[in-house]
């Protein structure tokens, strides 16, 4: 019996209109072996969680440049509580200070991936979250 591939959520929260690294992630993801979901540009924490939901993913990865993560994150967080979705983990990529790190941590972030981070790392990261 195999084991089910890993789903992946990817979404752009708020207003941030680039989405380039969002789509280079997505495609990496796809080829390590996972499934991944993309939502487009512009989405809200509501949008996010649902598609969550809907798409029963293990991960959700936010790209957010905007500057906005500290608002964002909490309320997918949240979100995602309500729903009882506490078993998803949420992972931040974009332009996060490094002051942000830890409070996004303890609010219930999972992973944080900055500029440059490796796409490898990324990879690896969610191996070894995720149990399938």
């Amino acid at each position: 019996m195999s084991q089910r591939k890993i789903r992946v959520l990817i979404a752009k929260p708020g207003l941030d209109g680039h989405d380039r690294g969002a789509k280079v992630i997505a495609r990496t993801l796809r080829d390590a072996g996972m499934e991944v979901i993309y939502t487009g540009l512009r989405q809200t924490p509501e949008m996010i969680v649902e598609a969550a939901l809907q798409e029963d993913v293990d991960v959700i990865g936010l790209s957010i440049l905007s500057g906005a993560h500290m608002a964002l994150a909490p309320r997918i967080i949240e979100l995602l509580h309500e729903h009882d979705l506490d078993d998803v983990k949420v992972i931040i990529g974009g332009i996060i200070p490094d002051s942000d790190i830890e409070p996004l941590k303890e609010i219930g972030i999972s992973g944080v991936f900055g500029p440059g981070s490796s796409t490898e790392k990324i990879v690896e990261f969610i191996n070894e979250v995720v149990t399938v």
